[in-house]
């Protein structure tokens, strides 16, 4: 049997999604949604391969190639036999509008084509519940099979033989064949003209939002890629954006650094949707930005936590579920995350950024108010009142607390930004508060953070309290905090390079922290790295790193959080949006412009 990995490809409709793997299998899906019950599970399931799995075999099969059909999650999966005889699966999740809204169900539809000779296909179906703890119990009727998941069932319909779903018995397949995996209610009319109506559809709406994207000139595909499952990240219900599609992923090989990412983290959505809208993508912003003003409402002008539920819940209690053995069976399986209860100072920045949109940009549908600007100040308080208070710093150390230099610089950002918002609405008063206390933050920022050296020169560091280095110091120019010529910037980039560089990545920092010396790489920071390096006029290095890159994504054109600087695996949870972010944000820095062929 195959060990697990990260070649999986993921199909979705911002209600569920499910990660495919090589053979066409779902080897991770969660209902009703992303940080619901892992139905498929099979990419944290050990060798119980054919538990917590969707997938199809056809007798004497030898291969299986797979693509997305063109700007759309729509995946089809060919497997060929050795007698020649051959299938396709085409599958994806339901996804267009419909009654004045968009029909996004909580359904996965999966279509099975014989393409070549005669195939004899066998369907293997066996979804989980309780995190893996136990097979869902079925019953069945003439053209359907109810599966009992808790809380609420889920129904197979198909025009498939259902005795030969249910014994796993493999049938001639001489015509397509179709499956509706959804609620657990009748499937109202003809299966497959609707199925194919669906998948129409689909297509349709994809291509479409593709279409509306301002994308670069070079690496098009890769950037359509990164931004469709950006957008499959978005739980579009409530607006939240989740930091990846799995949990406990492990970032390094028995490093037990495996974390639940099915949140929304303040800081990950922030990247996500500057990065989409530089591509035009503004209905992810403003799903977003009601989810943000959900969040602000409920804090009543106090503390913001680092990452909420994707419902906006506050309590997201970490646990371990034994019952699935974890990644390549190393666990532990987490569900839950305690960064919860943490203190990270940098998220009030990254709330007041992407809302300042809101005010300035005109094609929003909701344009913010005046209302919203006290509402946002009341986030700029908090901000004002933490920029030098210790937190546990964008990486979440769980055992130490400093004044991190990002966090502080964050909260400058925050006051810039509104003394820009309160002079856009003519308020005189509050924009001159919001710069001075921005003043007042970078003062303490250059006299705090900055690391003499023996010869003059320096570099800033990780926190007010110690000389460590870690790789967001790079983020001072896109924060606009320093412009990329500035002496300090220059130097403590070449400090961030000589200590923090391995080969063509980057670590996030080289000091241990609570589990040891990080192991591997840091996928966000190599892209950090390589805009440092275009910012200093290092453009022909950029673009060679930049490639690199691109050649460790999956074969769906994605990456992880982390990858192993010697072997170049990907590790850590899949697909992981600041990755994503950075391909998207590397390929409109370093493009040729449109200009040059138009």
């Amino acid at each position: 049997m195959d060990t697990p990995n990260l070649e999986v490809w993921p199909i979705g409709n911002c209600q569920v999604s499910a990660l495919v793997d090589t053979d066409g299998a779902f080897a991770w899906g969660c209902v009703p949604r992303v940080d619901g019950d892992p139905v498929f599970c099979t990419l944290l399931n050990g060798d119980r391969r054919d538990e917590g799995v969707w997938r199809f075999e056809i007798e004497g099969q030898v291969s299986a190639t797979q693509r997305y059909r063109r700007n759309t999650p729509i995946l089809v999966t060919r497997l060929e036999s050795e007698d020649g005889s051959a299938v396709e699966i085409h599958d994806f999740c339901p996804r267009f509008e419909r009654s004045g809204r968009m029909y996004r169900p909580v359904a996965f539809v999966r279509i099975v084509r014989p393409v070549a000779g005669t195939p004899r296909l066998r369907v293997v179906l066996a979804p989980m519940k309780n995190y893996g703890g136990a097979r869902a119990e079925s019953t069945n009727g003439t053209n359907h099979i109810r599966y009992l998941l808790e809380p609420q069932a889920l129904r197979l319909s198909t025009d498939a033989p259902v005795g030969y779903v249910l014994e796993n018995r493999s049938f001639r397949l001489e015509h397509d064949v179709h499956f509706f995996l959804g609620p657990d209610e009748p499937f109202v009319g003809n299966l497959r003209s609707e199925v194919r109506q669906m998948e129409a559809l689909t297509e349709k709406y994809w291509t479409h939002w593709t279409r509306g994207l301002h994308i670069p000139l070079e690496w098009q595909a890769e950037v359509i890629r990164c931004a469709i499952a950006l957008k499959l990240c978005q739980h579009e219900e409530t607006g939240a954006i989740v930091a990846a599609l799995t949990t406990s992923v492990p970032e390094a090989p028995h490093s037990e650094r495996n974390w639940d990412y099915r949140f929304c983290w303040i800081r990950d959505s922030y990247y996500t949707v500057q990065a989409l809208n530089r591509l035009g993508a503004l209905d992810v912003l403003e799903k977003y930005l009601t989810y943000l003003r959900n969040i602000i409402d409920g804090a009543k002008g106090g503390r913001i936590q680092p990452l909420y539920s994707v419902m906006g819940q506050s309590e997201l209690n970490e646990g371990h579920e034994t019952a699935l053995a974890g990644y390549r069976e190393m666990g532990p399986v987490r569900r839950g995350n305690a960064a919860f209860e943490q203190i990270q100072h940098d998220c009030y920045g990254q709330i007041v950024l992407p809302t300042v949109h809101g005010f300035l940009d005109s094609r929003l549908l909701r344009m913010a108010d005046e209302r919203d600007f006290e509402s946002l100040e009341q986030v700029g308080e908090m901000a004002w009142a933490m920029h030098d208070q210790p937190d546990a710093g964008l990486w979440e150390f769980r055992t130490r607390q400093e004044v991190h230099t990002y966090s502080a610089v964050m909260s400058w950002a925050a006051c810039d930004r509104l003394a820009n918002v309160a002079e856009r609405l003519g308020r005189e008063d509050r924009c001159e508060l919001w710069h001075r206390r921005a003043a007042a933050i970078r003062t303490k920022i250059e006299t705090e953070a900055w690391v003499e050296n023996g010869d003059g020169g320096g570099h800033y560091g990780a926190s007010f309290e110690s000389d460590y280095l870690d790789a967001s110091l790079l983020q001072m120019v896109e924060l606009r905090f320093l412009s990329p010529d500035n002496e300090r910037f220059l130097s403590t980039f070449a400090a961030v390079e000589r200590e923090l560089r391995r080969g063509d990545h980057m670590l996030r920092y080289a000091a241990e922290d609570d589990f040891g010396a990080p192991e591997t790489a840091f996928n966000v920071c190599t892209f950090w790295l390589i805009e440092a390096l275009h910012l200093v006029g290092r453009d022909a290095e950029a673009r060679v790193l930049f490639e690199t890159m691109l050649s460790h994504t999956t074969r769906s054109g994605l990456l992880s959080e982390d990858l192993d600087y010697v072997t170049g695996e990907l590790w850590g949870n899949f697909p992981q949006t600041y990755s994503l972010v950075g391909v998207i944000n590397c390929a409109g820095l370093l493009s040729k412009p449109w200009s040059e062929v138009r």
